[in-house]
């Protein structure tokens, strides 16, 4: 996490006086649910409570108690009782560290969630719109790079948009996964606390209680968590790797908005180059990389070893800043992407009727030539006009065996565009209801 791609919004997140202050949170909501069911007194859970909201958590503090104990939660422990006096002898009552920390955790990534939901939610808006804006804008579909049969821009918009609609329904499952609380002791038996302390807890936190726990929360939970973060960030880069193709000189349909006293290289005034996805292409990279020592996490030892722990300190701010970063990114590339109808007619039209070769294929074969024949008569032709740089329709008009089975009306009536997009009204209605 570095500030370049950073935003303050979910940096915060992860900063260590709101970690503390969710430490906080969960010991005093498990000392008033202590209280409730009478194992300490209601004054004291009352005091712990009150004394900790007023209080003004020191992190260099709980940084110089920690290089001595060598145990992060008994530092803090140690700064809080300093706060709330006597009473600090109820705080923590039957608790294990990992209690506080795996909930503290699954809190913070609770909370990036909502804000990577609503990122993915801003995308999906200018997704949409540039996907209404141009419907009906014809531009060649290419398929292994090379041109294949038109589309329409809008439909590559629909595509994204109903990508990241997937998206979006991932991240909402993998949010309902991860938000779970454990309040259940050294290996989970609840052995010196009741059960429902951790009920009380997790509803106070807006989690769910997990089931069944050893000292750690199952890590399979955050390994899909972070499987998740990684799927989104692959179409990121599919979207991003699209404009990047789509913007290059040699064919420039689409361009990054450059703004006014942009510079585009030390050495060479008149470029304009794609920064902002490709940018995005290596932040993918790197949020999908977070994704295999997640995984990894999974196995570990009997009730638990601490082996994902610093993996953990890592990919949480990591990947959900990094993410957020790029979801922000990626929007703003497609809310002021440069369209050009005009390039993408002109790319379309490049090799003189091509794109319509299939349709020809299936005029022939149902006019009665095998599909062996057709396919020959077909390719023969086109081959013409990749070598020769003849006119696709010109060639089949002047090919007497195609002529024996198609007029000149029946190939006419082949090239035209609008029979390659005369579904884009029910595709739109697919995506957009």
């Amino acid at each position: 996490m570095i500030p370049r791609y950073s935003r303050p919004e979910m940096v915060a997140i992860w900063s260590p006086e709101t970690r503390f202050r969710i430490w906080f949170e969960i010991e005093a909501h498990a000392c008033f649910a202590l209280a409730e069911i009478g194992v300490i007194p209601k004054e004291s859970a009352q005091t712990i409570w009150e004394k900790g909201n007023a209080a003004k958590f020191d992190v260099a503090k709980i940084d110089e108690i920690e290089a001595v104990t060598k145990h992060d939660v008994i530092a803090f422990l140690t700064h809080l009782a300093e706060f709330i006096g006597p009473d600090s002898r109820f705080v923590h009552q039957g608790m294990t560290s990992s209690d506080v920390l795996d909930t503290c955790f699954n809190v913070q990534l609770a909370r990036a969630s909502d804000i990577l939901l609503a990122d993915l939610d801003k995308l999906l808006e200018a997704l949409k719109r540039r996907a209404f804006e141009h419907k009906d804008t014809v531009t060649i579909g290419r398929s292994h790079g090379i041109h294949a049969e038109p589309t329409t821009f809008g439909v590559k918009m629909a595509l994204a948009y109903a990508e990241f609609e997937r998206c979006k329904s991932r991240l909402i499952a993998a949010r309902e996964e991860i938000a779970t609380c454990a309040i259940s002791g050294a290996v989970g038996t609840f052995a010196n606390i009741d059960p429902r302390v951790e009920e009380y807890v997790a509803k106070a936190l807006g989690l769910k209680p997990e089931p069944v726990s050893t000292q750690v929360i199952p890590r399979d939970r955050h390994a899909m968590f972070f499987a998740t973060l990684g799927v989104i960030a692959s179409s990121i880069e599919r979207l991003a790797t699209e404009v990047r193709h789509l913007q290059r000189t040699e064919v420039l349909e689409a361009e990054e908005y450059f703004s006014p006293g942009q510079k585009g290289s030390s050495a060479m005034p008149h470029k304009r180059n794609p920064v902002l996805t490709e940018n995005l292409t290596g932040l993918a990279r790197m949020v999908r990389s977070f994704s295999i020592p997640a995984m990894e996490n999974v196995a570990l030892w009997h009730e638990r070893d601490i082996s994902h722990s610093s993996v953990e300190r890592m990919i949480g701010p990591d990947a959900t800043v990094t993410l957020d970063f790029a979801l922000s990114r990626l929007t703003g590339v497609i809310d002021k992407l440069l369209v050009y109808p005009d390039n993408m007619m002109k790319n379309l039209n490049k090799f003189r009727g091509l794109v319509h070769s299939q349709r020809v294929l299936l005029a022939l074969t149902q006019a009665g030539v095998s599909r062996e024949d057709a396919y020959r008569l077909v390719q023969r032709n086109a081959m013409k006009v990749w070598e020769q740089g003849k006119d696709f329709l010109e060639e089949l008009l002047a090919d007497q065996e195609v002529r024996a089975a198609l007029s000149e009306a029946d190939l006419r009536e082949k090239f035209d565009l609008g029979y390659h997009t005369k579904h884009v009204d029910t595709i739109f209605k697919r995506v957009f209801g």
